[in-house]
């Protein structure tokens, strides 16, 4: 009984650091590009993002080999910024842009980049562990509409209802 247990709280701590079915994350990935600053052009919404713009995610590395993970927006409700610091690690090989992120652990999602600019990395399309998260991401706080258009296409392709997309834009400029 207690070896099924064990089983059934890694299958439910661990099962949602994975992908969405048929998703294959970026092979070739280097995680030493990836780090510093992204600022988000799109996403799907979701309760721990809602109301924010200005959004940005800042990867640095950990002692213990892992990533920093600080996210931080704008909440336009109260005129205050939010912000979150997690953690996360790979999955499986570190050349596939595949992780598991963190900000209550125990409990991890998946991290899954499935389009980058191989040559600048100055922009992503990322999925979370279900059909349900989907961002894209910038080094800018601006991504040419093309792109932008090119990135919703293969998400769409992939199954995400790129019809709820939010383009959150920038935060205020505070004076």
């Amino acid at each position: 009984m207690k070896k099924y247990l064990c089983a059934l709280m890694a299958a439910l701590l661990g099962g949602c650091a994975t992908a969405p079915k048929g998703l294959v994350p970026v092979a070739g990935f280097e995680l030493q590009r990836y780090l510093g600053t992204w600022h988000e052009i799109a996403r799907l919404d979701h309760s721990f993002e809602r109301g924010l713009v200005g959004v940005t995610a800042e990867y640095s590395m950990r002692e213990d080999g892992g990533v920093k993970v600080v996210n931080r927006g704008y909440k336009t409700a109260s005129g205050a910024w939010k912000e979150a610091t997690g953690r996360a690690y790979f999955i499986g090989p570190a050349s596939v842009g595949q992780l598991k992120v963190s900000f209550f652990r125990p409990f991890y999602g998946g991290y899954n980049i499935v389009e980058l600019d191989r040559e600048g990395y100055n922009y992503a399309l990322v999925a979370g562990p279900s059909t349900k998260y989907l961002w894209i991401l910038a080094r800018q706080p601006v991504l040419a509409p093309e792109i932008v258009a090119r990135l919703a296409a293969k998400a769409r392709e992939l199954g995400f209802d790129t019809g709820k997309l939010i383009f959150p834009g920038a935060a205020p400029q505070v004076k």
